[in-house]
């Protein structure tokens, strides 16, 4: 582990994205229970891109125009589709109890679907974990399990972080019908920028 990969890693999960928009909007929404679920489900979203930095499939994706394209714009259309909801769901922000318990796997399969359809994070996997493994080297599946563990690590706290601020501040700026709107409009603005990036990023 160097400091180097965490520095970068810190770097590449604070930046704001569809994981941190989507656990922002969890906590306002549900208050800090729903923000812990939320930040949970983006962290186990992960598992998936580092399998397949691990089987070679985030190869594939990385050389393959089409297969790159098909997952490209299926977070594309994934994220649009959060910007038309959060703009449509007029209750989605308001001033209430935490989240009932029911809508924990809900929240949490969203979570997930929101990182596994971010090709992002699989480059991420296939391009820079590898620069700190030895290739071919016996430890080398074990050493990059253990880079992907630290990467959810931070992940999470960071994003726990996040939900906690937002759910601390969401009784004083949720009681203005005015701030909720706009909230409601900057949320959904940003997941379609995000998706406009998206669509620019390539392999």
């Amino acid at each position: 582990m160097t400091v180097a990969f965490m520095v970068t890693t810190l770097v590449v999960v604070v930046t704001p994205g569809a994981g941190v928009l989507f656990t922002l909007s969890a906590a306002l929404a549900g208050g800090r229970r729903a923000a812990l679920v939320a930040a949970l489900g983006c962290t186990l979203g992960i598992v998936p891109h580092l399998v397949a930095a691990l089987t070679g499939i985030a190869a594939l994706l990385h050389s393959s125009a089409l297969a790159f394209a098909l997952v490209k714009y299926a977070g594309v259309a994934y994220l649009l589709w959060l910007a038309v909801a959060t703009l449509r769901d007029r209750g989605s922000l308001t001033v209430a109890e935490d989240a009932p318990p029911g809508s924990a796997g809900r929240m949490i399969a969203s979570a997930v679907l929101s990182n596994l359809l971010n090709p992002k994070v699989t480059l991420f996997f296939v391009a820079f974990l590898p620069q700190f493994v030895q290739p071919g080297a016996p430890g080398a599946v074990p050493a990059m399990i253990g880079l992907g563990g630290m990467f959810m690590l931070v992940t999470l706290v960071v994003f726990v972080a996040y939900g906690l601020c937002a759910a601390a501040v969401r009784r004083h700026v949720l009681d203005r019908p005015a701030v909720t709107d706009w909230l409601r409009r900057g949320i959904a603005g940003s997941f379609l920028a995000l998706g406009l990036m998206l669509v620019r990023a390539e392999a």
